[in-house]
């Protein structure tokens, strides 16, 4: 399939579906060695069937990117790690529709879109589930392999560049009223979402504790407390952070550098919170979390230790806990976010705090992954041209 839509033979213009204005090359940044993103010009991609070209308006940087960035993992491109291999990484995005591929009708050229990252094969037993997060073909999308598995930013092209092409089950239309940054944040509320409901099963009145307020954390607080949570406690140890937590509904705030986290979310509930996430991801919280869940209550992993983690295992069998991984926004939990966000049921953009223009990529990153004035969730902006990192 031709990378340049000028010469594709399928393509026409505006009659089709293409945008008068859509360029036959593109301003990407690609990864090269680890931690190297280097700038250079691509052709822009064309898409194919139910799929659509998205003009890239603003892209948010995920923690899950900087690992990528580092270790190249989760991502997965050409059988093996990203790296030199012409990749462009980036998930958390949004834009306006460009060009429409054969047979693409939900969508028309110039809607306002925003993004979750998989699009799953279809095919396999997890996809055909609606756990396409779960994807038994995830990485199998080269060569003689592919298999139709789409991750963007993960095992395809992401939204560090101009433009991307997403599959139609992948886009969400995005309400006139909300800022393309406060757009970028639907896949980190998605997660949230999907942990609560699709995978633990929330009940209004039923507490949840949340550990560690980044962006996940911060949004888990808000979705849950829209949810009907009571009461809602964050554990945190940054001040600024937890004040936001307040703002998104957090009824309780710990910081365990001050109390004992597990039994002060004991005096609260009685027996223990109904639901914990964890989004610190580290020995010391998930000990935490199973020491603090009542019996028949559950546990959402929702980051990703980089070490082997010691618990209690023992104390999960006995008390009838339930445990839960969580990969990504699945089972379309990323459209119920927006619905959330739509109706300002919270405010997102409260954990927006810096955006950058895109040749400011690598500075952006660095503000992400080093916290430089106090940033929490770090945009780019394709609309933005001046310097520096202010909302």
């Amino acid at each position: 399939m031709p990378d340049d839509l000028s010469t594709a033979p399928h393509v026409q213009k505006k009659s089709q579906g293409i945008g008068p204005e859509v360029p036959s090359h593109m301003r990407a940044w690609v990864l090269g060695d680890p931690k190297e993103l280097k700038m250079i010009e691509k052709p822009v991609p064309t898409p194919g069937r139910a799929e659509v070209l998205v003009r890239v308006d603003a892209v948010a940087i995920c923690a899950t990117d900087l690992e990528i960035l580092e270790y190249g993992t989760p991502a997965m491109v050409e059988g093996g790690a990203p790296f030199n291999k012409d990749f462009t990484p980036g998930h958390e995005y949004m834009g306006t529709v460009a060009a429409l591929g054969p047979g693409v009708d939900q969508f028309a050229v110039g809607d306002r879109i925003t993004v979750e990252v998989h699009a799953g094969c279809g095919q396999c037993k997890r996809c055909r589930m609606g756990m396409y997060t779960s994807c038994h073909n995830y990485g199998q999308n080269y060569g003689d392999h592919d298999k139709g598995h789409r991750a963007n930013g993960f095992t395809t092209n992401g939204g560090f560049a101009e433009y991307v092409v997403n599959n139609v089950n992948t886009m969400i239309p995005v309400p006139d009223d909300m800022s393309d940054e406060e757009a970028t944040l639907v896949v980190t509320a998605g997660t949230s979402m999907y942990g609560l409901t699709e995978l633990g099963g929330l009940v209004a009145g039923e507490s949840v504790v949340v550990i560690g307020p980044g962006p996940i954390g911060l949004l888990a607080v808000a979705v849950a407390k829209s949810l009907g949570a009571s009461p809602v406690i964050l554990v945190g140890t940054r001040e600024s952070r937890n004040e936001i937590g307040r703002k998104l509904g957090a009824d309780i705030i710990i910081n365990p550098r001050e109390e004992d986290a597990v039994a002060r979310v004991k005096e609260l509930t009685g027996k223990g919170a109904d639901y914990v996430i964890d989004c610190a991801g580290n020995e010391t919280t998930v000990n935490q979390s199973v020491q603090m869940t009542n019996r028949g209550g559950r546990i959402c992993l929702a980051a990703f230790p980089k070490n082997k983690v010691n618990f209690d295992l023992g104390a999960l069998a006995v008390n009838n806990i339930y445990l839960y991984g969580i990969r990504g926004e699945g089972r379309s939990a990323t459209h119920r976010a927006m619905a959330f966000m739509a109706a300002r049921r919270f405010d997102a953009g409260l954990v927006h705090s810096h955006t950058f223009p895109l040749d400011e990529l690598p500075t952006a990153i660095k503000y992400a992954a080093e916290r430089i004035d106090d940033a929490i969730k770090v945009v780019v902006s394709m609309h933005k041209t001046t310097t520096g990192g202010d909302k």
